[in-house]
């Protein structure tokens, strides 16, 4: 993520594949790594991947902040605004119920929400 983050897309297209395989053996995941995974899918390129990694964070929980977070990401990617604002909306909705449950990826990913939440919030306008 580091190197996506860099612009080092060469290096991103040549660790990627070691790092999801490393992920792959970890199964099963919890939604942090599941979060994980995605999120290397995305800047990796293989969304199909990254979408099953957020459809499966949120068949467990369809409230999951991290979840949610990757399909508006995914829905950005694909060009899809009426996607992406659906997700925005039920991230805006579930960041109080699901903060308040102090869940350990909340804290490791919290920029990443707080980020999410206040693109989400400039996109929609302020309203939910």
């Amino acid at each position: 993520m580091l190197l996506a983050t860099q612009g080092k897309i060469d290096s991103v297209q040549f660790f990627a594949p070691m790092a999801l395989t490393s992920y792959q053996m970890l199964a099963p995941l919890n939604a942090d790594q599941r979060y994980d995974m995605g999120r290397i899918g995305e800047v990796a390129g293989a969304l199909p991947l990254a979408k099953a990694q957020a459809d499966s964070i949120l068949r467990e929980n369809p409230n999951h902040l991290l979840g949610l977070i990757l399909e508006a990401r995914i829905a950005v990617l694909s060009g899809d605004s009426a996607q992406l604002h659906s997700y925005e909306r039920r991230l805006i909705a579930a960041e109080k119920g699901e903060l308040a449950k102090k869940r350990e990826e909340y804290t490791r990913h919290a920029e990443d929400i707080t980020n999410a939440l206040q693109q989400a919030r400039k996109s929609l306008g302020g309203k939910p």
